[in-house]
């Protein structure tokens, strides 16, 4: 995605309807609070009701998390970065995650807002019943925590300097994914898959001049 500049302030007007350009923006206690009670339920609803052990319960749901950073990096990677030479394609590249490389301290759009997350999550519920069926009440959560930690992750990347300095690498390669290269740099919430898929900045090569919040 490149840019003849990249705006530190303002954000990107997406849509001519004032009531859809509202749909695109939230704050992540919004997105925590729909989701925290369901995710909740389900996890009592695992062991009260379909009979799964505590420790069964514990595994699955940190399979979910896990398998979450994986889903995060391939949907970064191939989704968020599509290249097309389509129009119709190149404006749902933009709406979807464009905007944020072209604003990215636009802190209104950095979780998915409700209705689409929503609908996203939804479709991902059924898809993974269909699959694993009653295991998804124990393994959904999992997921949908592991993208809650990403968003406010990613909120506070692009909020805030690094609050501790083990966690300093993992700001400078995502700093560096918007104002260097966008085509490395792909993990929010880890650096797991970069290292694994050899997408990871040279952090001791590279200049420390981007990684400071404004």
């Amino acid at each position: 995605m490149h840019f003849e500049k990249i705006n530190n302030k303002g954000q990107a007007r997406l849509f001519k309807s004032d009531y859809l350009e509202m749909l695109t923006k939230t704050h992540p206690l919004i997105i925590w609070g729909m989701y925290f009670p369901v995710l909740a339920y389900m996890l009592y609803y695992s062991v009260d009701s379909l009979g799964f052990s505590v420790l069964k319960v514990t595994l699955t749901f940190l399979g979910g998390m896990f398998f979450w950073s994986f889903f995060e990096y391939i949907a970064h990677r191939f989704i968020f970065h599509l290249v097309s030479e389509q129009k119709g394609l190149q404006k749902f590249a933009y709406t979807l995650h464009g905007n944020h490389h072209h604003y990215p301290r636009d802190r209104q759009r950095l979780f998915m807002p409700p209705v689409p997350s929503i609908i996203i999550s939804s479709t991902i519920f059924g898809l993974m019943y269909l699959l694993i069926r009653q295991n998804t009440f124990m393994f959904f959560p999992g997921f949908i925590l592991g993208y809650l930690m990403y968003g406010t992750m990613h909120y506070a990347i692009h909020a805030w300097n690094p609050p501790f300095k083990w966690m300093k690498p993992l700001w400078r390669n995502h700093h560096l994914h918007h104002y260097k290269d966008d085509h490395k740099g792909f993990g929010v919430s880890t650096t797991i898959w970069d290292r694994v898929f050899g997408t990871m900045f040279d952090l001791k090569k590279e200049k420390e001049d981007k990684e400071r919040a404004p």
